[in-house]
């Protein structure tokens, strides 16, 4: 499973902001990735968006990887922020747009939930 921890690790070195998810942003397969994205576009904040269903290995890996048991999963900058539910309530605080703002993330707006 290294190689796949090497892929993923590639990819946020690689991207300011990766949601690991299920389906991709134009189309999300499930809601709490629908909700995500929502968020995402909604700021104004570009991201890569890594559809796990489309490979086994990657779905558990990225699992495995932060040792979070769900999808979707949101990096910025390499740092793990967590899955639907914390960043919908980082959103609604205004906590998810500081935290982008911090790290040097552009987004449209600084939108308040």
């Amino acid at each position: 499973m290294s190689n796949i921890h090497d892929q993923i690790q590639d990819v946020i070195a690689k991207n300011d902001v990766v949601l690991f998810m299920k389906g991709t942003p134009q189309m999300p397969q499930c809601g709490f990735s629908g909700q995500v994205v929502q968020i995402l576009d909604y700021l104004g904040v570009p991201y890569k968006g890594v559809n796990v269903l489309a490979d086994g290995e990657l779905r558990e890996g990225i699992k495995a990887f932060t040792n979070w048991p769900t999808i979707p999963q949101l990096y910025v900058k390499g740092e793990f922020v967590g899955g639907c539910d914390i960043i919908r309530e980082m959103f609604q605080s205004g906590e998810l747009s500081d935290h982008l703002s911090k790290a040097g993330v552009p987004a449209a707006q600084p939108a308040r939930g």
